[in-house]
C-alpha cells in the first residue's frame, strides 16, 4: 500500500495494545482494531500485555507515520500508525495480538 507524505509523531509510550502516547502529550487510539483489556470487568490479562509488548517493540521511541481519522469519546486521536511503510495495526492483527473492530473498520481501507 502506498502512502503519501504522512505526518510524523515520535511514540514515547503504549498503555495497551491499542494506546499509545506521543512525545507531545497526544493520545492516540489505534484505529479499526481491538486488543484485550488489562483492567477492569473484561480484563483479560495475559494476552492483554502480549498485545501491549508487540506493540511497545514495534513504535516505542521511534518516529512513526500517522493518518489521523477522527476523536474518540475520550478526546483521543484515532489513528492508523505506521512504521517503515507498513500498517501497524495490521502487524498487530496478523500477530494474533488484536482483532478487526468490525463497527469502525470502513475507517481502514486495508480491513476490507
Amino acid at each position: 500500500m502506498l502512502i503519501a507524505a504522512l505526518a510524523s509523531v515520535f511514540i514515547a509510550c503504549c498503555y495497551d495494545g491499542d494506546t499509545c502516547t506521543t512525545s507531545a502529550g497526544e493520545q492516540v487510539r489505534l484505529a479499526c482494531i481491538d486488543t484485550p483489556e488489562l483492567l477492569g470487568k473484561r480484563a483479560d490479562p495475559v494476552p492483554a500485555k502480549a498485545a501491549r509488548d508487540y506493540l511497545r517493540a514495534l513504535v516505542v521511541g521511534k518516529d512513526v507515520g500517522i493518518r489521523r481519522l477522527t476523536k474518540d469519546r475520550y478526546g483521543r486521536t484515532v489513528a492508523e500508525l505506521f512504521v517503515d511503510g507498513s500498517n501497524v495495526q495490521q502487524q498487530l492483527v496478523a500477530a494474533g495480538h488484536a482483532d478487526i473492530y468490525w463497527k469502525y473498520a470502513h475507517q481502514c481501507g486495508w480491513t476490507r
